[in-house]
This record gives structure tokens, sequence and C-alpha cells, in this order.
């Protein structure tokens, strides 16, 4: 480990190189790290990118995730110590102390709860991502993207040009350029929504949605809904539909019904906490320790429901069909939809949700040049990575969902922020390019 004082003599500038017009990004620009993410995963390494000082830039929409694809009223299974500081300053409780409260007084945390601590936590380490969206990102051994020495005030023309080896370049949906040393994707899971082909098959098309994009319930009043799946998402859906007024709310899933008991995560922030030293324990841990490891995490997490979900889902409208699945559906003469579960119950519903979770495959990210697609070594539709996140093209690192199979299930949730950022910074600071 290099320690912390000397990798931040190593690093170098914040900032960037490049042409900026009132603070926006205008047609290029360079830096030595790109982050293409700016939710949890990527604010923490932003973070701890500027605690080491390595020139970066951050793009996306702040936490743009949880504002867009989870619903107002939601509230989170993490608790306060899920925060994201990897150097433990700016933490939840943190946030807390000036306004007189505790964890004790947030817990459950609510969605707009969460929402306003990222927010506070970005104002507190200077965070500004680049408000622009990525259309593509390529690999290239050479680009003439270099300015002028010195030259930072206009924009390049054809005598402003030198090699850059070895980089990478993301065009932005309005035509800008940002060329990088090192790229992160730290993605979130909308891309990843689960669609089993053998349930869509039998649904009739634009009756149906996932719960990564059914969130806005302002027009659920009076209407009847069937929700397949079974675990909290499902659940948490039905309490908010049931609260924004619907007729009925159904829920299939092919198990038993989960026990309402309070879900134990005080084993795991130990586990993720010590892989920022020991990055390759998961992977070192036989498929049956895997399995075991994995099978705990998912029995907290699947195999109950949080308690105050239970008073919520109290109510006649709620119907829950446990061990049963769709066989079929149609649409009737008068617009409803007839399901048919495989207990021969048939129902009449105006929608339905898929509550079918998230399933990574990493030729799904549409940024992903095809290039770049075919450079990356994938195994069951992940990506390959090295102790620090990094792929078999070097200099691009992919963090989040997509690191479960190499860093054990906990990297799908926030309390793998830290970590994961201070693994790609150490490894930055420790091999520049």
């Amino acid at each position: 480990m290099v320690e912390a004082g000397n990798e931040r003599r190593a690093g170098k500038r914040l900032g960037c190189r490049g042409w900026r017009n009132a603070g926006k990004l205008t047609a290029f620009m360079e830096t030595d790290l790109l982050i293409i993410g700016a939710g949890p995963f990527g604010l923490a390494l932003a973070a701890q990118a500027a605690y080491h000082g390595i020139e970066h830039v951050i793009v996306g929409k702040p936490m743009g995730f949880c504002r867009e694809n989870m619903p107002k009223g939601m509230f989170l299974r993490s608790a306060c110590d899920w925060h994201l500081d990897p150097q433990n300053e700016h933490t939840i409780e943190a946030f807390l102390s000036p306004q007189g409260k505790t964890p004790k007084d947030v817990e459950p945390l609510s969605l707009e709860f969460y929402l306003s601590y990222a927010e506070w936590f970005r104002q507190q380490k200077n965070i500004e991502p680049v408000p622009v969206f990525v259309e593509q990102i390529d690999s290239l051994q050479t680009s003439e993207v270099e300015a002028k020495d010195g030259d930072n005030t206009s924009e390049p023309d054809a005598d402003d040009v030198s090699r850059l080896t070895d980089c990478f370049i993301a065009t932005t949906t309005t035509g800008e350029t940002i060329t990088a040393k090192r790229l992160v994707l730290a993605p979130g899971f909308k891309h990843f929504a689960n669609y089993p082909s053998e349930l869509t098959a039998k649904l009739p098309p634009g009756r149906y949605q996932h719960t990564s994009t059914f969130v806005d319930f302002s027009d659920a009043k009076d209407k009847r809904f069937l929700i397949i799946g079974g675990r909290q998402s499902a659940y948490e859906w039905a309490a908010l539909l049931l609260e924004a007024g619907a007729k009925a709310v159904h829920l299939s899933h092919r198990h038993a019904t989960p026990a309402f008991a309070v879900a134990d995560w005080s084993w795991v922030n130990e586990l993720v906490d010590n892989m920022a030293a020991d990055p390759n324990w998961f992977r070192r841990l036989s498929q049956t320790e895997k399995d075991e490891v994995s099978h705990r995490l998912w029995a907290e997490g699947r195999l109950k429901l949080e308690p105050w979900l239970a008073p919520r889902l109290n109510n006649d409208r709620v119907h829950v069909w446990p061990e049963t699945e769709l066989v079929s559906c149609s649409e009737t003469p008068s617009g409803d939809l007839e399901a048919t579960l495989s207990t021969g119950e048939t129902i009449n519903i105006d929608h339905i949700v898929l509550a079918t979770g998230y399933k990574v495959d990493i030729a799904r990210l549409p940024i992903l040049s095809n290039n770049l697609l075919n450079q990356i070594q994938t195994r069951n539709g992940f990506p390959v990575l090295d102790d620090h996140f990094e792929t078999s093209v070097p200099g691009l690192f992919i963090t989040s969902m997509p690191a479960t199979q190499d860093f054990g299930p906990f990297f799908g949730f926030t309390i793998a922020v830290r970590t994961s950022a201070k693994l790609i910074a150490h490894r930055i600071v420790a091999s520049p390019r």
C-alpha cells in the first residue's frame, strides 16, 4: 500500500484540460480519469480521487437512478452506517449531527432523506458532475485531441493536435468529446432490469412495466394491479400502490411468502471494509464457500420483508398468491387484462408490474462501442475484473452491480462504495499512465 501522503503527492492537480464556457463542457475536454455515473459509486470515487489529488471528471446527473427510477415514498433497507465517504468524515451521522438527530430518528431511511444526504455529501466534497450524458465510449491507440502546450483558452483547430496513446474517448449526446487516460463505469441498475422471456411472452405488449420504470403512481387510483415477484420491492410497490388509491393489488410469486422480520446486515460491514486491504478475499473462496456467503446475504435480503411494511399491507385490497405462476394473460374486449394463475384462479386487472429484479449483461450497456465491448473479457455476462476492478482493457474499470461476480454480492449495495473507491484510486495512483 502507498501511504496517503505519498499518494497525494503522486497525484496530479484537480481539474481538467479543455475548453469550458460558463462552467459547461463546450467541445473538448481531456483528463486523467473519467468517471461515468454520478450515483453512490461514482460520487464516492470522485471524493477519493480528490483526496489523492487525481485529476478527474465525473459526468452524469447526481443520484440519477435514485431520482428517476425509484418511487417517491420509498424506504431503503440500508442504515446510517452505509454512508458514501471513504474517509469516514462526511458520514450520515455527520449530516445528522447539526440537526440534533441520531440514526434512530431517521431509520428506516426514506429515499428523500438519502437523496438529501447524498446532495450534502456532494457539496461537502465539492464534487461537480458535468451535466452531460455519454452516448458512446471507445478506446483509441492514438487520438488527435491534445491542444498546444499552454493553450487552454480556445477550441482546438487542425494545428492544435498531438498524439495521445492508449486512451479512451467519450462522446456525449450533444456531440462533445472527453478524452481520458483511465475510465471508470459506475452504472446504475436500469440497463440490467430483468425481463424473463418466458414471462414476457405471455404478456400483451404495452400492458406491463418493470419496477425500475414504473415509479410514478399518480394514475394508480381505482386501478387493479398484478405484481409478479415476491421480495421486498414487490411488497413495497404494493404498499405504495395502495397508498396511491389502487382498487386492488395482487402479488403472485413462486415461493412462500417471506416473513416480516428485521434483516441483520451487521456482519456485512466488516467483510466489505476488510476487502480494501484484501480485495482477493471473495474470489479465493471455494465455490461452496462463495455460495454460503451469497446465501447468507440472500437469506437476509430475500427471505425477509421489512417489518415496517406489514401495517401498510394490512388491507383487504391486497391479495397474495404464494407458490403460483402466471399461466396466461390476455386482453378482454372491454380492455381488461385477464390473468390466469397456476392454481386455476383467474383475476381481472388493468396493469402488470414485473418485480423480477436485475440481471447483469455488460453488453446491455448502450454506451460501450462494439470495438470496446469486444475487448472486454466476460464470464456469464459479467466483466472479468482484477483486484482493483480493472477489466481486461487496461485503464478501464467497472464497478457497482457488474462487480458482484468477482467481488461478491455486497457490491450490488451501497455498503460497497467506499471499498470500491479505495481500490480503484489506489491502482490509479500506484500505476500512473
